[in-house]
């Protein structure tokens, strides 16, 4: 492995460690990446002339604390404070990321914005990513991350894991962030990879140390069932030639069959004992899928009625146009038809191209196939690989 692939790996293993060690340190999120970020390029150049250490992880967050020390030192602030910032051991603590989590979902901020900061600081997504996940423009998303990183100043929020009293407060905005994180990985806003393998991991592990940490939320569990039963099939969704498989396409054998029993097993935990949230019914969604023996043999009726309740819990538009799916195998594409053009013509999912990629699907599957609708799609996909998908369904 060269430097810069470790570099790269530790980018992708301890990022959200290293930046929650340091901003213990900085008590500001934007100097703790500054310094996290300089602690990196100095890896680049310290390993390649000493050798990759041991724990990368230490390293980087020693190198990052230490930047943070320089800087309070530069700005001569703190001074009399100084020798209490220091901790012998500097490595991070397991439950560091979690923390940073925690920290940025304070009720304090707009749920969008606590969404929004834990995928830009605790995740390390760029900005025009978090962008894409809400579907509005970078100038608007660097907007409301300036205005929260404002509040958190402006409020005095301390920068340390809650106590277990406050946790509920915020975990509906911690369960959207690791969603979001994943749904960020499993299908990349943009870029030529289909996925970012890297983010959905992170999001994973983010899931199961939630889970532990709260084992009596039934919506943990769900938010962790959900993430294994599609990151089962994160292997078989891209053909040989780099060509995108639809679900009914993908080699279901080569599934994570392991990670569907653990989901599936979840699942019945999180449905039972009152009305299900929203993360648990799509779990139950998405184990329907992963353990149907074939796509013919998808139990499509009670997928539709899952999206019915998920619905009524849960109304937004994107649920809505996925339910549209359900709706096509069980009623026929021209109900679903008629339902997409209700959701095109409400203007929530204006930008949104699931929304044309839909429709042309559909106009397809009734004979009545619209290269200006797949256009529509292309011209709104900002992946390549999905963009090539639906370059391929144009007429010749």
């Amino acid at each position: 492995m060269t430097v810069a692939d470790a570099v790269a790996d530790a980018h992708r293993r301890e990022w959200a460690a290293v930046l929650a060690a340091t901003v213990r340190v900085t008590h500001d999120l934007d100097l703790a990446e500054e310094c996290v970020q300089d602690a990196y390029a100095a890896a680049l150049r310290d390993w390649a002339r000493d050798g990759v250490p041991v724990r990368p992880g230490a390293w980087l967050t020693t190198a990052a604390r230490h930047n943070a020390l320089d800087a309070h030192r530069r700005a001569r602030t703190l001074r009399s404070k100084l020798h209490l910032l220091v901790e012998p051991d500097v490595t991070a603590e397991p439950d560091d990321p979690l923390r940073l989590v925690f920290l940025c979902c304070h009720p304090a901020l707009a749920i969008e914005a606590q969404v929004a900061l834990t995928l830009r600081f605790v995740c390390g997504v760029a900005t025009p990513d978090v962008a894409a996940a809400f579907l509005v423009s970078e100038p608007t998303m660097a907007a409301r991350l300036t205005r929260a990183k404002k509040k958190i100043v402006a409020a005095r929020i301390p920068f340390r894991m809650p106590a277990t009293a406050d946790l509920p407060d915020r975990l509906d905005a911690a369960l959207s962030v690791i969603h979001l994180l994943f749904t960020t990985g499993h299908t990349a806003p943009a870029g030529p990879a289909l996925t970012r393998n890297d983010l959905a991991g992170h999001a994973l592990r983010l899931a199961r140390m939630l889970s532990t940490l709260m084992p009596d939320e039934r919506e943990a569990r769900g938010l962790l069932a959900l993430l294994l039963a599609n990151h089962a099939r994160r292997d078989t969704r891209i053909a040989n030639d780099g060509r995108l498989l639809r679900l009914s396409e993908q080699d279901s054998s080569a599934w994570d069959r392991n990670a569907i029993a653990e989901a599936d097993s979840l699942v019945v935990s999180a449905l039972r004992g009152g009305n299900p949230g929203r993360f648990g019914l799509q779990a139950a969604i998405a184990t329907l899928h992963a353990m149907a023996p074939t796509y013919a043999d998808t139990d499509w009726p009670q997928i539709l009625e899952l999206y019915d309740a998920l619905l009524a819990v849960w109304p937004s538009p994107v649920v809505a146009l996925n339910r549209t799916v359900a709706v096509a195998e069980v009623d026929g594409p021209a109900a679903a038809l008629t339902e997409v053009e209700e959701l095109e013509q409400d203007g929530r999912l204006a930008g949104y191209h699931y929304l044309p990629a839909v429709k042309a699907d559909l106009l397809r599957r009734l004979g009545r196939a619209s290269d200006a609708t797949y256009r529509d799609a292309i011209a709104l996909a900002s992946n390549d690989a999905e963009r090539a998908y639906l370059t391929d369904q144009l007429g010749p």
